[in-house]
Order: structure tokens, then C-alpha cells, then sequence
């Protein structure tokens, strides 16, 4: 079925960017701003440990190869003492030549454990470096002297030279070694202070950071708030402003409609007792002047019946227009002889089968449900046989639990009602929404429509929406 005027309702054009928009792309913004400034917070820190931890490894890895060295150091030294005391105290000892290979290959290790050690210490580092090379190369020379000697001399000078040249010397070797360790631990502490204080200036930059996004995202947060809250009061504005308009527009609906039927009611009236009973009058004239025409006056006579025909015409025309106006039987008869009478109608005028069914429909109804159902079926009705080429089609009438329904078939085209909205379907709408009632229409191309319309209907008043 289709709608007298109905074309599918037109898509709005796109208007300007409207305040939630707006607050979405400024939020939007805001909070990519403030996730991007903590991942660059992260990211920052994030390079800035690894920088400590590189740092630290250095830090750890100059201390051990230091420690390493020196300990390496003071191990030949060491043994290069206690080798040298051992062949000078022995009662038996090696052959000379042995000894001195012996020996001299034990100071060689001396002097390549002083040439590894890691050239990036201090100054102070160096020179204490250079002090044991001097002392090992005094004793070198001392000890050369001593070794040259006969084997009776060297075991008579040897007690001597080992108490009061090597062991002073040993001693003092390892004084000198004691110095270097401490040097490198004051070092290494030195490095672990300097790595806790980036530590705790990056601890300190994180932290305004934080301080910053979170100030940041409250601010956002407070600034939404109150955005939304602008909003809200903006929308509850407006919201009561379109409800107010709604009401009145509602009223003026109701107005209209009355106004309608009043009109329609008062053209039919006019129609049936002025321009109807003047055609009967001027109908009876035409009879009385037929039968004062004499025998001989065919041509009037016949002039005078054609007039009667189109009075005759005239008269049942407007009859016709009247009970389509406002039908006198609704008032006198009731709805469904009504209804009855107009199904009658579309079927004489075209080619569509109305049939009327009433199913426990009492006639004591409020003239409001009277004259809604009466419209809404003579709406359903015309666009069916006007619209939907309908061949056949049913109302039905139900009057069960303090509800009147209506119901109106027919197996036209059919339409889709979400897209087709005339002025037909609205007019339906605001006929049953002023009587707080329900109207379901169903249908689809090709398989017929079907509306329904539930009215409230309780002790014989209707409570009619303002």
C-alpha cells in the first residue's frame, strides 16, 4: 500500500560541527598530547637507564681489570722474592747459570705484570706504577751483584741481604700496592657516587614528569567536566525547550483535527440542507414545469427532462460529497454501518473487495474513537486502491480488554514503511497518538500491508493527549 503524497523521507545535509564533536576532538587531542608525553617520559627514561647501566659495566669492569692487574703484580712480585730468597738461603743450590735464568725470567714476568696494567689510571696511579718498577729494578741490579759472587760468599752475605734489602723492599712493594688498591676503591666509589647522582636526577626529571601528566590529565579531566557539564545544561535546555515546542505543536494538531472535522461536519450539513434541498426544489420546479408544457411542445419537453437529469446527477453528487465529508450515519447509525457504507463505496468505484468485520465492536463509542477509526479506514482504504492496486481487502474490528482495535489488510504491492513517510501515515500517527493509542504498520513490496491501531477505550471516555 502506499501513502497519498508519500516520498521517502530526504537525508539532512551535514550541518556545521555540533558541540560534542567538538568536546570529542579536544578530548581526543588532549589525552593524545598527554599519552604521548608520558611515552616520551618513558622512552627518555628508558635510554637513560641503559646509559647508567653502560656505565656502571665500565665502572665495574675498570675497578676488576685494576684489581686484577694489580693483584697479578704483586703475585710475581711475590713469587720473584720468594724464588730469589730460596736459591740465595738454600743450602745445596742450583747450578748458577740455572738460578740466574730462573730469576731473571721471574723479573721479566715481574716487569710485563707492570707494563699490563690498564694505562687509564690517574696520574698518582702511575707514579706508584713506577715506584715498584724501581724498586724491582734496584733489587734486579742488587741481587745481580749478589748472584755473581762465589758460591761461599753468597751464602755468607745472603742472610743479610734477605733481611735487610729484600724484605723492606718486599714490604714496601706491597705498601705501594696497598696505596694503588686504595686508589682504585676511592675511584670506584667516586664512579658509584657520580652513577647515583644521575641516578637520582633522572628519579628526580621522572618524577616531574609524572607530576606534570598527572597535573595535566586533572586539568583535562576538570576542564571536561566542566565542558560536559556546559553541555548537559546547554542539551537539558533545549531538551525542555523542544518538549515545550512539542506539547504546543501537539496541541495544534489536536486543534486542527477538531477544526477539521468541525469544517467537514459543517460543509456536509451546508451541503445536505442548502445546496441538496435547493436542487430538490429546483428538481420539483422542473417536474411542475414539465406538466404545464403543452403536447405540442416536445422540445421543451425534452429540454426540461435533461435539466432534470442534471439536477438529478447534481443531487446525488452532492449526497456523495456530504457522506464523504462528514457521513450523516455515523452520527445517526454508527460506526460500523459507517464503515460498511464506505467499503461499499471504494468497491462501486473501483475494482478492489472491501469486506467489513466487527468481532464483539460495541456501537456506544466516544465520538473521538468514532471518527479516528472512520478516518483511519478511509485513509487505509483509498491509498490501497489508489497507491497498492489491491484487489481485495479486509477490516476487522475487536473490542477486547478496554481496548478498541482496527485492523485493515490488503494484498497490494505493499511498501517499506521506514522509508516511506507521507502525509497519509502521518496523519494515522497523529490521529491515534492523540488518543494515547498505538498504531503498528507492517508491510513489504510485494506481499500486502496490514495496520493495526489499538484506541484505549474504558466506561465510554477516551483520554485524549493535549
Amino acid at each position: 500500500m502506499h501513502t497519498s503524497n508519500s516520498q521517502p523521507v530526504s537525508e539532512k545535509a551535514p550541518g556545521p560541527r555540533s558541540p560534542a564533536h567538538r568536546l570529542r576532538t579536544v578530548l581526543l587531542l588532549a589525552f593524545g598530547g598527554l599519552l604521548a608525553l608520558m611515552i616520551a617520559a618513558g622512552v627518555s627514561a628508558l635510554f637513560s637507564l641503559r646509559r647508567l647501566h653502560v656505565l656502571e659495566q665500565q665502572v665495574s669492569n675498570r675497578f676488576v681489570s685494576h684489581t686484577r692487574a694489580l693483584s697479578e703484580v704483586v703475585i710475581s712480585v711475590h713469587i720473584y722474592d720468594d724464588q730469589l730468597a730460596q736459591f740465595l738461603l738454600d743450602d745445596q743450590p742450583a747450578e748458577p747459570r740455572d738460578a740466574d735464568t730462573q730469576i731473571a725470567g721471574r723479573a721479566a714476568k715481574v716487569h710485563s705484570a707492570i707494563q699490563s696494567y690498564p694505562s687509564d689510571g690517574g696520574p698518582q696511579e702511575s707514579r706508584l706504577l713506577q715506584q715498584i718498577e724501581k724498586s724491582l729494578s734496584e733489587q734486579e741490579g742488587t741481587s745481580s751483584a749478589l748472584l755473581s759472587l762465589a758460591p761461599e760468599d753468597r751464602q755468607a752475605r745472603a742472610p743479610g741481604f734477605v733481611h735487610e734489602q729484600l724484605l723492606p723492599r718486599s714490604l714496601s712493594i706491597l705498601q705501594v700496592s696497598q696505596q694503588i688498591a686504595y686508589l682504585n676503591g676511592e675511584e670506584l666509589a667516586k664512579s658509584n657516587q657520580d652513577l647515583l647522582t644521575k641516578f637520582a636526577s633522572l628519579q628526580a626529571r621522572l618524577k616531574s614528569m609524572i607530576l606534570a601528566a598527572l597535573a595535566a590529565g586533572l586539568l583535562i579531566s576538570l576542564l571536561g567536566t566542566f565542558y560536559v557539564l556546559r553541555l548537559e545544561r546547554q542539551g537539558r535546555g533545549r531538551y525542555l525547550a523542544l518538549a515545550d515546542s512539542r506539547q504546543e505543536l501537539e496541541k495544534l494538531s489536536a486543534r486542527l483535527l477538531d477544526i477539521q472535522e468541525q469544517e467537514r461536519r459543517s460543509i456536509a450539513r451546508e451541503l445536505h440542507d442548502e445546496v441538496g434541498q435547493t436542487l430538490e426544489a429546483l428538481l420539483i420546479d422542473l417536474g411542475r414545469l414539465s406538466k404545464l408544457a403543452g403536447a405540442d411542445q416536445r422540445a421543451m419537453r425534452e429540454h426540461i427532462d435533461r435539466l432534470k437529469r442534471l439536477v438529478e446527477n447534481s443531487v446525488k453528487t452532492v449526497r456523495d460529497i456530504a457522506l464523504l465529508l462528514r457521513p450523516s450515519m455515523l452520527d445517526d447509525l454508527g460506526l460500523i454501518p459507517a464503515l460498511e457504507w464506505q467499503a461499499r463505496e471504494v468497491s462501486r468505484r473501483g475494482e478492489m473487495e472491501v469486506e467489513v468485520h466487527s468481532e464483539m465492536a460495541s456501537e456506544q463509542l466516544p465520538d473521538e474513537i468514532k471518527i479516528c477509526v472512520y478516518r483511519l479506514v478511509q485513509e487505509a482504504l483509498n491509498n490501497a486502491a489508489a497507491h497498492a492496486s489491491a484487489k481485495n481487502a479486509r477490516v476487522t474490528l475487536t473490542q477486547v480488554a478496554g481496548k478498541f482495535q482496527v485492523e485493515i489488510t490488503d494484498d497490494g504491492q505493499g511498501f517499506d514503511p521506514r522509508r516511506v513517510r507521507g502525509m497519509g501515515l502521518l496523519g494515522m500517527e497523529e490521529r491515534v497518538k492523540r488518543l494515547a493509542g498505538k498504531l503498528k504498520i507492517e508491510s513489504r513490496a510485494g506481499h500486502g500491508t496490514r495496520i493495526v491501531a489499538e484506541l484505549p477505550f474504558n466506561d465510554g471516555s477516551v483520554p485524549v493527549v493535549p
